[in-house]
């Protein structure tokens, strides 16, 4: 398939972000849909790495790259997995290909399971400046029932021991709605999570995704009121003790936002490297916004097959892939900005914003549109008026 070509027609790029993908964790997690892959006969992980930088020399020629990168987010499967050696060699890599700005967000998520205190240490003094603990609970038998590898007491000896490496910036992911889940268990976690003082948490409902464990023979989950009523009482929480509740499922302390997931969400761009990676690179508007996904299986990528495919976002789309992303903020979106990063006429988000207006499921004051209250708890139906 022809790669589509930078070819203008834009005044000002978005920002760029990049995510690097590893693959492999211990064990894969029922409920888990990502692209991970449970280690079977060692992990070449140095080998990965030149993969990685391999495929990032194919994009930035490919798209004539020559942006500032304002975050890395280096997601899984588990990159707490990799030794000190190999992280090192993949930063200097990147390092060495793309410019990174000084203040540039480098985020690493962590299994509790699989860090001690020299691998933190390590992590911090190559420039990581971001954790992303993968917990989901501090419950013994919801993290049984998730099969998650730790214990409550390991996550929280793993957050002490990212501070005590340097770590002032981590996130904490929970999930609700877990199988025999009550109210007050997840509060539970929450307390828990508060008395650990993260910056920022990412609390996200179960959901049974195809081709998963859970989807095949699904656990008995709470009822949906039940559901609803624990994230509004969790939600509640959350605010009390000083979070701001700026997207769908993240929350902050003030300054602590996640700037690589903003980046997302505010249709920015982002090189997405690695096994299964994902990415989105505008070339020319309103025609050449491009996505990309690699190959999915770690043995493909190191082959060198990483190209799955690069798309362009067909024009049609664009209304639904811009509000789709920005509508999770609390913020919303202005106006100006869906024009300035589509290419198209306000004009495209008609009827559908009049009648989300009409409705009361979003607000507009001053160009700016947003969800109201009501509409935060129907997201999806307002989403579906956008589709063309």
């Amino acid at each position: 398939m022809p790669t589509p070509q930078a070819t203008g027609g834009y005044s000002v790029l978005p920002p760029l972000s990049l995510y690097i993908h590893f693959p492999w964790c211990v064990q894969k997690c029922p409920y888990c849909d990502f692209n991970s892959h449970a280690i079977k006969a060692g992990m070449p992980e140095l080998a990965y790495v030149d993969a990685v930088l391999a495929d990032l020399d194919a994009d930035i020629g490919r798209f004539a790259i020559d942006r500032p990168v304002e975050s890395i987010f280096i997601g899984g499967g588990t990159p707490s997995l990799m030794s000190p050696d190999a992280l090192a060699r993949l930063l200097a890599g990147v390092s060495r290909r793309l410019r990174l700005r000084d203040d540039c967000e480098i985020t690493l998520e962590a299994n509790p399971a699989t860090v001690e205190a020299a691998k933190f240490k390590a992590f911090r003094q190559l420039g990581v400046n971001r954790l992303s603990m993968g917990v989901q609970s501090f419950n013994a038998r919801h993290l049984h029932a998730l099969g998650r590898i730790h214990s409550s007491d390991e996550a929280i000896a793993a957050v002490a021991m990212a501070r005590e490496s340097g770590f002032d910036n981590i996130n904490l992911d929970l999930m609700f709605g877990l199988p025999g889940q009550r109210i007050d268990d997840a509060l539970a976690d929450v307390e828990t999570a508060l008395s650990l003082s993260p910056g920022h948490v990412s609390f996200y409902q179960l959901t049974l995704e195809p081709n998963t464990w859970f989807y095949r023979f699904p656990p008995k989950l709470p009822t949906d009121d039940t559901i609803f009523a624990t994230q509004k009482a969790c939600q509640q929480r959350w605010a009390a003790a000083g979070f701001q509740q700026y997207e769908v499922s993240a929350y902050a302390r003030s300054g602590l936002r996640c700037r690589h997931n903003l980046n997302y969400w505010q249709f920015g761009d982002y090189l997405g490297i690695g096994a299964g990676a994902h990415g989105k690179i505008t070339l020319s508007l309103p025609a050449g916004i491009v996505r990309t996904a690699k190959a999915r299986h770690p043995e493909a990528y190191l082959r060198g097959e990483s190209v799955a495919k690069y798309d362009a976002i067909d024009v049609a789309q664009l209304p639904l892939e811009f509000v789709m992303n920005h509508l999770r903020l609390r913020e919303g979106f202005a106006v100006g900005a869906f024009e300035r990063l589509t290419g198209l006429d306000a004009n495209h988000l008609q009827p559908a914003l009049a009648d989300c207006l009409s409705q009361g499921l979003l607000l507009m004051d001053d160009g700016v549109v947003r969800c109201s209250e009501r509409g935060w708890d129907f997201l999806d139906a307002i989403l579906e008026k956008f589709v063309p």
